[in-house]
């Protein structure tokens, strides 16, 4: 039986203090019943000796410190999980929001899920294709993988995390494939984006969306990757499906997280963000990933906006640590208007040799990306060398990378939002690019494959 207090000390925006209480612990849920009987959802930040700090969930106007009493619920917060939640829509706190049913769920469960059991882990090698040719042919995404976006303000990241959503599957094969959405911090008008993106492409049937607005609550903004990642958990591992998770803008996250430290008056850490972030974030990343003996997986892509663009700023800096790879945004590519505007050198996907080749993608797909990757580095060196010294000052060869770096860029990179390539596609387009160059200059690619794709 919950047990009820009525000695709320004193409320102090978001935070109240409850006075005399016994056997609460660390994260327990609790109720607020106001005088007239409504209630309100809470979290206990901290317990110091009989006294309790709880966070609201919701505002903490209309409370009445004498008429209203504190119920603790004895768990911390918990998500009820069904195989119905697939289309569905819910907010941060695992609530609907699509008007339709509720959920009749199958199960509850904990949503501060443990990280995986590296000793468990199955080793992730199989290709997803996402249908962006920058990603699948030279940053390949592979099941199990995490493998963050970085972006910045302005940036076309959420058209980039919606076209992922709408377009991923694992080739040649009818397994059941799911994905789970959570956005942090987002604006109305992005949530509407979303769900419409979603609803247009028929793409909801197999989508679970959790939406959290800038206007909710911090500590909300919490508990909605973890709500996420529960969900993920349920369909990939009791289900048996591929899922994918995407989270944005773990930006957003991780001021929530500041902001409720400060809160509790911790210690800040680097730029005020509190000393146990990085463990904060590797406990939600490490959720993903592939297990021994089951057939479903795990794949996670968060995004995150670099705040003043910069890659050193905390948040990509432990994102960079925790996950395996980045894809990166660039500003010039996107004021050059390319769609999406990946910045394919500085990205990298550690696992992309792990996904791809004969049997996967195709024999030729690692020479060609190595030997894309070195033209599309030479080009650009060209053409900054040409910025400085003019044409003239450049040989003929230099001008042809030149040109090769321009049409890689409009034809590779340049796609789209709406245009789903597969694998083959994307290979046949490196292959017309690298024609541009003479045979002798590709030297990453063995004569047989030159002669059999090359010469065609």
């Amino acid at each position: 039986m919950p047990r009820e207090y009525r000695t709320i000390q004193e409320v102090a925006g978001p935070l109240m203090l409850v006075k005399s209480v016994e056997n609460v612990k660390y994260d327990e849920l609790g109720e607020i019943e106001l005088a007239n009987g409504e209630t309100r959802r809470c979290k206990v930040l901290e317990i110091n000796g009989s006294n309790a700090l709880v966070q609201l969930y919701e505002a903490s106007t209309g409370i009445n410190l004498s008429n209203s009493k504190v119920r603790f619920l004895g768990h911390s917060l918990e998500l009820g999980v069904s195989g119905d939640m697939l289309g569905r829509v819910f907010n941060g706190m695992g609530k609907t929001i699509d008007n339709g049913p509720e959920i009749l769920p199958e199960e509850r469960r904990d949503i501060n899920g443990l990280p995986m059991n590296p000793a468990a882990r199955a080793y992730p090698s199989e290709f997803i294709q996402t249908g962006v040719s920058a990603i699948d042919g030279l940053n390949t995404l592979v099941r199990g993988q995490k493998l963050p976006i970085f972006s910045a303000s302005g940036l076309p990241h959420a058209n980039l995390a919606a076209q992922i959503a709408r377009q991923a599957k694992v080739i040649g094969s009818d397994e059941p494939f799911a994905v789970v959405f959570a956005a942090m911090g987002i604006t109305f008008e992005e949530s509407n984006f979303f769900i419409q993106s979603f609803r247009e492409t028929g793409a909801i049937d197999r989508t679970v969306l959790f939406i959290n607005l800038a206007n909710d609550p911090a500590v909300e903004r919490i508990s909605t990757p973890r709500m996420a990642l529960t969900a993920a958990e349920y369909l990939a591992f009791e289900k048996d499906m591929h899922v994918l998770v995407i989270l944005t803008d773990i930006t957003n996250y991780a001021d929530a997280l500041r902001e409720i430290s400060a809160a509790r008056k911790e210690v800040p850490g680097r730029r005020g963000y509190p000393g146990y972030m990085y463990t904060d974030l590797a406990q939600m990343y490490e959720r993903a990933g592939r297990q021994r003996g089951k057939k479903g997986s795990i794949t996670m892509i968060p995004i995150l906006s670099m705040p003043e663009d910069d890659i050193t700023h905390p948040i990509p800096d432990l994102t960079g640590y925790i996950t395996e790879g980045q894809i990166i945004l660039s500003r010039e590519l996107y004021r050059k208007g390319l769609t999406p505007p990946i910045d394919v050198l500085p990205s990298l996907s550690r696992l992309k040799d792990k996904g791809i080749g004969k049997g996967k993608t195709r024999e030729d797909h690692a020479a060609t990306m190595n030997q894309l990757f070195a033209a599309y580095s030479r080009g650009k060196d060209a053409k900054e060398l040409m910025v400085i010294l003019g044409e003239a000052a450049l040989s003929e060869t230099d001008l042809i990378y030149a040109k090769f770096a321009d049409e890689f860029e409009m034809k590779y990179i340049n796609q789209g939002n709406f245009t789903d390539r597969t694998i083959e596609e994307t290979l046949e387009i490196g292959w017309d690019l690298l024609r541009i160059l003479p045979r002798s200059e590709l030297k990453r690619i063995n004569d047989q494959m030159l002669d059999r794709y090359y010469e065609k």
